[in-house]
C-alpha cells in the first residue's frame, strides 16, 4: 500500500519494517540469539542497511548484498517481531529511519512512524483492517512467493505479532493522536491507496 501511494504521488518509498527485517536476518544467520541485547547492539552498529530503487521496485541491501527476498520468510518475520521489542535495536533503526526521510517527499511504512520516528510528519495514516482478512491476504502472499504455509498458521502470526508489538514497553502499536484512522476490510487495495492520496492532497494544499 505504501509503495503504491508513493508510486501515485510521486514521492520516495521507504519500507521502515524491511529494515528491521534485514537486521533479524543479520541476526540469525549469525546465530545470534535474539535475546542476547549486547551482542545485538553491537551486531546492529556494525551492520549496513540501505533501501534502492530499482526498476521501479524497492530493493533491500544488507552489508551490500541483495536480500530482498530472503527477508521475506516465516522465520525471518517472526525474528524481526522479537527483536523490534529491544530497545537498543530500535535506537538504531530510528536514527537510520530519520536520516532516510530527513528532507521529506517520502512515504515511509512501519508500526511506529507517525508516533517515534517522525511524530510532525505531514500525515500520519493508521491502516488497519480485520485480523482474518489481514491475514488472507498474507496468505495469498506467501504462496505466490511458492511458501506453503497453511491459513491458520498466518493467522496465528498475525495475532501473536499483534499483541507482542501492542504490548511492547518501548514503541508500542498504536494510532498517533493526530492520525488518521483508514480501515481496509472491505476496501480493495487500489481504492485504498487513493483515499491515502486524496488525504496527501488535501493537506498539500492546505499548507500552500
Amino acid at each position: 500500500m505504501a509503495r503504491r501511494v508513493a508510486a501515485l504521488l510521486g514521492y520516495t518509498y521507504l519500507d521502515t519494517g524491511a529494515m528491521y527485517r534485514a537486521m533479524a536476518l543479520k541476526a540469525l544467520r549469525s546465530a545470534v540469539a535474539l535475546d542476547d541485547v549486547a551482542k545485538l547492539e553491537a551486531l546492529g552498529d556494525r551492520t549496513r542497511i540501505a533501501l534502492e530503487s530499482r526498476d521501479g521496485s524497492q530493493r533491500v541491501l544488507l552489508d551490500g548484498a541483495d536480500v530482498t527476498k530472503d527477508i521475506r520468510t516465516p522465520d525471518v518475520a517472526q525474528a524481526t517481531s522479537k527483536l523490534a521489542v529491544i530497545p537498543e535495536v530500535r535506537r538504531i533503526m530510528v536514527a537510520e529511519q530519520r536520516r532516510a526521510g530527513h528532507h521529506g517527499g517520502v512515504v515511509m511504512e512501519g508500526r511506529d512512524i507517525g508516533t517515534v520516528v517522525f511524530p510532525d510528519a505531514d500525515l500520519k495514516i493508521y491502516l488497519d483492517a480485520d485480523a482474518e482478512v489481514r491475514a488472507r491476504r498474507r496468505f495469498h502472499e506467501h504462496h505466490s512467493r511458492g511458501e506453503k504455509l497453511t491459513f491458520e498458521q498466518v493467522l496465528a502470526e498475525v495475532r501473536e505479532r499483534d499483541t507482542r508489538d501492542k504490548e511492547r514497553i518501548v514503541s508500542p502499536l498504536r494510532p498517533a493522536p493526530d492520525s488518521v484512522l483508514v480501515d481496509s476490510t472491505a476496501m480493495e487495495q487500489e481504492e485504498v491507496a487513493r483515499l491515502i492520496v486524496s488525504l496527501a492532497r488535501e493537506r498539500e494544499s492546505k499548507e500552500k
